[in-house]
């Protein structure tokens, strides 16, 4: 099997704030060192905006299993066990589409590649 080859930028591209689509799929990619040479990756859907009334600029998203399970935000439940996060539409530097994605971890790969790492 051979994946096809291509030139990756020098810097990530993250979906903007204004690009996020409700209901879509996206990939959340940090970081566990500042070396950026151990990636964590989630699974992540967007669920919408400023989902509470004293919100103004926040983004919601919630965990991809408790989201295919049928869970929402809106009538989840503690027995639900779903996973919802928010945060600032100004922080969303480490949410990706899939192939924004993985372009970031063959970065990482390259990274780990010349820092001798497996």
């Amino acid at each position: 099997m051979r994946f096809e080859e291509r030139e990756l930028k020098p810097y990530a591209e993250p979906i903007s704030a204004a690009d996020l689509k409700e209901g879509s799929i996206y990939f959340a990619v940090t970081y566990a060192d500042d070396e950026m040479l151990i990636p964590t990756m989630e699974t992540i859907v967007f669920i919408g905006r400023n989902l509470d009334p004293v919100d103004d600029g926040r983004v919601y998203f919630q965990d991809i299993n408790s989201y295919r399970r049928g869970v929402r935000y809106e009538t989840a439940t503690d027995d639900d066990y779903a996973h919802f996060s928010s945060g600032s539409e100004a922080e969303v530097k480490h949410i990706f589409a899939y192939e924004h994605a993985l372009e970031a971890l063959m970065a990482c790969s390259l990274r780990r590649r010349a820092a001798g790492l497996p």
